[in-house]
């Protein structure tokens, strides 16, 4: 099928953040069952998709070189599936580091569906899920960006109707961690889930106080394995108007959740004065 329409569809492709993730248990297939608070960020990839007659990907940003730009790229991947035979060519300016626990190429591919979607002017596919979750099990709670708890292998997602707006800063020191050694490094499979019922979090200080009787179970292994990782968080919860600072997903990036945008830009700039070759981004949650 080719794309009629003129105008390119520009989407964004925000960052996912595990703000608490509890391994719940495997299955037999070896899939991981988790419990998680998701939230994204307004720092993220941006994808246009432009009428072409051949389907084809342009790389772009300061992590574009680091891409398949063939068949192998998951966005190529996304528009096939929701659309097979579908034709146009898409430009990613990939900004968030790629194998970094936070959903880019993901939240990628998600916004190739959403963009292929929205060119082509068909509805979704029934089996939007289904096709979403088989691209990765990140995908489909991408597809629609905002907090969500979600459980199982990411198939049983809960939007959070009434979640407080935080900034927040991202830092990546630079090393990937492949996600399957993070796992196999994980000694116990079962642990807790989160509690049943949710509170309501007025503000981001109760959001922060909440999360800090959670956890990441996959902060420790993904620690021995990257050390640095230790540093980050260090440097992070060392800002004095931190709130939170933990892990996101496998790793190797961090988070620390703000008050407001302005405490978390002035913190990222805190940082990237001491520590010039980490890749750190300011922002706020999307609520």
């Amino acid at each position: 099928m080719t794309l009629l329409q003129t105008d390119a569809i520009a989407e964004f492709a925000p960052a996912k953040i595990n703000l608490c993730l509890h391994v719940t248990g495997q299955r037999a297939d070896g899939y991981h069952l988790l419990d998680s608070i998701v939230a994204f960020a307004n720092i993220g990839d941006r994808l246009w998709l432009r009428p072409s007659q051949e389907l084809a990907l342009t790389l772009e940003g300061p992590f574009g070189p680091k891409l398949p730009s063939g068949a192998d790229n998951l966005v190529l991947q996304a528009a096939k599936a929701v659309m097979p035979g579908v034709t146009g060519r898409f430009t990613l300016e990939k900004h968030l580091p790629p194998a970094s626990g936070i959903g880019g190429g993901s939240s990628d591919a998600a916004a190739a569906i959403r963009a292929v979607l929205r060119l082509t002017g068909m509805p979704p596919p029934a089996d939007l899920a289904q096709r979403a979750a088989a691209l990765g099990a990140d995908v489909p709670v991408c597809l629609s960006p905002g907090p969500v708890r979600m459980r199982g292998v990411g198939e049983h997602l809960e939007p959070l109707i009434s979640f407080p707006e935080c900034g927040v800063v991202l830092v990546n020191p630079g090393v990937e961690v492949a996600t399957p050694a993070v796992f196999r490094a994980l000694p116990e499979k079962n642990h807790p889930p989160l509690p049943k019922t949710l509170p309501h979090w007025p503000d981001p200080a109760a959001l922060a106080t909440w999360l800090g009787g959670q956890r990441n179970d996959l902060e420790a292994p993904a620690s021995a394995i990257a050390p640095v990782i230790r540093d980050v968080l260090c440097a992070l919860r060392a800002q004095p108007q931190t709130l939170i600072a933990r892990m996101s997903g496998s790793g190797a990036t961090c988070f620390a959740l703000f008050q407001d945008e302005a405490r978390a830009a002035a913190a990222a700039h805190a940082l990237q004065i001491r520590q010039p070759g980490w890749w750190i981004a300011p922002g706020r949650l999307i609520g």
